[in-house]
């Protein structure tokens, strides 16, 4: 198992993107803090986990607040005795419009949640990592996007807090490194199957939307929860002992 005993955050991990991460982290052998601010949804991939035999429990917490991170980190520590690795897969979008039509609160809204979250992730887990020694080290990947480096019309406010988090996982990563926490960065595409979907694309996921979007993707499909967390197992385990600051798209050739 390539995550056997590590201690694991995964924000946003409710649903979609995140309770993928969660779950296959979960098989891997990793112990789960299943975050969530939505309580059925976390609950139920707490469940899930569960049911397939994996370590996990659930914390309802906001990740744009300090005592939502106080209560994360906490929750890690009390129930597993430390803290290996955090995902701040958490995020959200404004509605696809044009950019003087974005609302302030909006805006705020946006780097708050897809900004802001990270952070307060580091803020909370860095001394965390640090106490437990260089040895143990520790790990942050970030879920930010194919926006964030290939921007669409549209989502320009979006685009703007993704690219954000791109760089502040470069410069946390060259930061940290010193303390041996690495600051890994993954970037996906788009994917119809997520509660954002419809925000992102302006409206219903129709027949005429999907074909738009699947048109800028070369390898002809959609990214799924498995790609993502996927790549995200590879940065969370010790495969990628000396991987830090990297950007992997999971987006079959959009960025290229």
């Amino acid at each position: 198992m390539r995550l056997k005993d590590k201690v694991v955050i995964v924000t946003g991990a409710g649903s979609g993107i995140g309770a993928g991460i969660a779950t296959r982290f979960a098989e891997e052998g990793a112990r789960v803090v299943v975050n969530d601010i939505n309580p059925k949804g976390g609950e139920a991939t707490l469940a899930a986990i569960r049911l397939g035999g994996g370590s996990a429990v659930f914390q309802q917490a906001d990740v744009t607040t300090d005592d939502g991170w106080t209560a994360l980190v906490g929750a890690a520590q009390q129930h597993f005795g430390g803290l290996d690795c955090v995902v701040n897969n958490a995020g959200w979008t404004h509605v696809n419009r044009p950019f003087v039509e974005v609302t302030e609160a909006d805006f705020d809204r946006c780097f708050s949640i897809n900004v802001k979250s990270v952070y307060f992730s580091a803020q909370h887990a860095l001394p965390v990592f640090r106490a437990q020694g260089k040895a143990r080290g520790g790990s942050i990947v970030n879920i930010a996007s194919t926006a964030g480096v290939r921007p669409r019309p549209g989502l320009t406010v979006y685009n703007a807090s993704k690219g954000a988090v791109v760089l502040m996982s470069k410069s946390m990563a060259a930061e940290f490194a010193p303390d041996q926490v690495r600051v890994n960065c993954v970037n996906p595409v788009f994917n119809p199957d997520t509660a954002l979907s419809s925000a992102f694309a302006g409206g219903e996921v129709d027949e005429a939307r999907r074909a738009k979007f699947m048109a800028t993707i070369p390898m002809g499909r959609f990214s799924t929860a498995q790609d993502v967390a996927n790549a995200c197992l590879y940065l969370a385990s010790d495969d990628a002992a000396f991987v830090t600051g990297v950007n992997i798209e999971v987006d079959g050739g959009r960025c290229v």
